[in-house]
């Protein structure tokens, strides 16, 4: 089956990890509102071994006849079905993958299952540290588009908002420089707008004046900088067990920000970590002062 077409701004993505009794993914009606769900990982081992784990690893043990029937409803119903890649405690620059051979590995096994895509959630905080995580991320990405067409296949990342602060603190600027080098090539940044203590948590630390301890990273911030607003879709998680180290909003002040952030010209949409804590319920509400969902 031909891949779904990419969806258009707004997107609204939900990400699935945790088991919720099913062997297959939900019902297209179950994540209604949503029009991109991401299942979680396609992982690495330190020795370049790649594996799927959790939903991806559900998806590659169904049926091929069920991921047919499963792919047909989502696309019937607009969705893009697409796998999320690396996560916490995955560190491919600093275990010295090979960026070509793993983005082979991924695109590879994104094509041999019939998906619309791959969200790499590069979190390899010692590299970003240390300056390596540039050159990785560029390779990466760049190899991952000779097999996964612009146009035709999504390509996102998901950093952690301070990754965007434009100042000298992090060694080739983190992901504005991979933003610069290779911007072209992702198709929208998930931006993680939690985990980090108390901030983003009002609707101006989140849109337009993070605190000094991350200078510069709220949303318009972050676009201020070079990076295209419509491309940075605000993550969230969908309840305070989601993200334990802060950055949760309910969702009727999390609609009130989107409102504010379409007025002033912003159509990216929301991702949120993760269903089914998130549900068809929870978007609707989130979405209901910007982009209401349809009966």
């Amino acid at each position: 089956m031909a891949p779904s077409p990419i969806p258009a701004a707004p997107r609204f993505v939900a990400y699935s990890d945790m088991w919720a009794g099913q062997t297959v993914p939900p019902s297209a009606a179950e994540v209604k509102g949503f029009n991109v769900f991401a299942m979680c990982f396609l992982l690495t081992k330190p020795d370049g071994t790649m594996y799927s784990f959790d939903r991806a690893a559900i998806w590659e043990g169904m049926k091929p006849e069920e991921r047919v029937a499963a792919k047909s409803q989502y696309k019937a119903a607009g969705i893009s079905l697409i796998v999320s890649a690396f996560g916490s405690n995955q560190n491919p620059t600093t275990w010295k993958i090979d960026p070509i051979a793993m983005a082979d590995k991924m695109a590879d096994w994104v094509i041999k299952y019939d998906l619309d895509g791959i969200d790499v959630n590069y979190e390899d905080f010692n590299a970003i540290a240390v300056g390596t995580a540039g050159e990785w991320v560029v390779k990466f990405t760049k190899q991952l588009r000779t097999k996964l067409a612009k146009e035709t296949y999504i390509v996102t990342y998901a950093p952690i908002a301070p990754w965007f602060r434009p100042d000298d603190f992090y060694p080739h600027k983190a992901f504005l420089g991979i933003n610069k080098d290779v911007g072209d090539l992702i198709d929208w940044y998930n931006v993680q707008f939690y985990n980090q203590g108390n901030e983003y948590t009002t609707c101006e630390g989140l849109l337009t004046a993070s605190s000094s301890t991350f200078p510069k990273t709220a949303l318009f911030q972050i676009a201020e900088s070079g990076v295209p607003l419509n491309k940075l879709v605000i993550c969230k998680p969908a309840t305070k067990e989601d993200a334990p180290s802060g950055g949760y909003m309910a969702p009727d002040l999390l609609a009130t920000c989107l409102s504010d952030a379409k007025n002033k010209g912003w159509s990216a949409g929301v991702t949120v970590w993760q269903w089914p804590h998130a549900t068809a319920a929870w978007i609707k509400e989130v979405r209901s002062k910007s982009w209401p969902v349809g009966n």
